[in-house]
């Protein structure tokens, strides 16, 4: 089959300029970079929870040993959950520690809200530029008479805005925006392994947590219970 026919750079701007532009100016910079972002985390390697986990296992050893003050902390290949340990180990504070990590994932889930939306919106607007194109073709035909070629090329360009509209929403957008979601899902439940996890084996090595540590006097109970 020759695709070359399948190709018009007029229909291309017109739906791709004009989804990424009304997306734009709909979603504002920060949710388009939030966006770009999201979508450029797609192609970097998955979060291993096996792996970090791995990692800190010498950390919570030594801790069981010699306790929080005379531990190491070394890298364990996620910034987050190194902060929220090195908070932990500084403070020795539970409550430190689930601040901290609760404060990081509140920003990764809020960037990938703001990208899921922005994808969304612009999966919405993909179809209604391709229409506009077929109107700004159709509006092309010469009012004294139908040329035949006048005819066919504003036919053919009419067809081809519809057929992007309908592929750059359904098959790039829409796609992209239900991967960015799944994919912060379950790094976030891969992260709650990990931080339970830690809660439950180093926070018997804490000082009782105060009164108004409500977020993690819940999650060490949910642990140790």
């Amino acid at each position: 089959m020759d695709m070359a026919h399948m190709l018009d750079p007029v229909a291309g701007a017109i739906v791709i300029g004009g989804t990424l532009g009304a997306t734009a100016l709909r979603s504002g910079v920060a949710d388009c970079r939030a966006a770009i972002v999201a979508t450029g985390a797609l192609l970097r390697p998955r979060f291993r929870g096996e792996v970090v986990r791995g990692n800190l296992a010498p950390l919570v050893a030594q801790a069981d040993r010699e306790g929080l003050l005379r531990a190491n902390p070394r890298p364990c290949g996620d910034g987050a959950i190194d902060q929220a340990v090195a908070a932990l180990i500084q403070t020795r504070s539970l409550a430190a520690f689930v601040a901290r990590d609760d404060a990081a994932r509140e920003g990764r889930v809020a960037g990938a809200i703001r990208a899921v939306r922005t994808l969304a919106l612009g999966a919405e607007l993909a179809p209604v530029f391709g229409l506009a194109g077929t109107l700004v073709s159709l509006s092309q035909l010469p009012s004294d008479g139908l040329a035949r070629g006048a005819f066919m090329g504003a036919i053919s360009l009419a067809v081809l805005t519809t057929l992007y509209g309908l592929l750059l929403g359904n098959i790039l957008l829409a796609p992209l925006a239900r991967a960015v979601e799944r994919r912060v899902e379950a790094e976030e439940a891969a992260r709650r392994e990990i931080t339970d996890w830690l809660i439950a084996r180093l926070g018997p090595a804490c000082p009782p947590m105060p009164t108004s540590s409500a977020a993690a006097r819940r999650a060490y109970l949910r642990e140790a219970g």
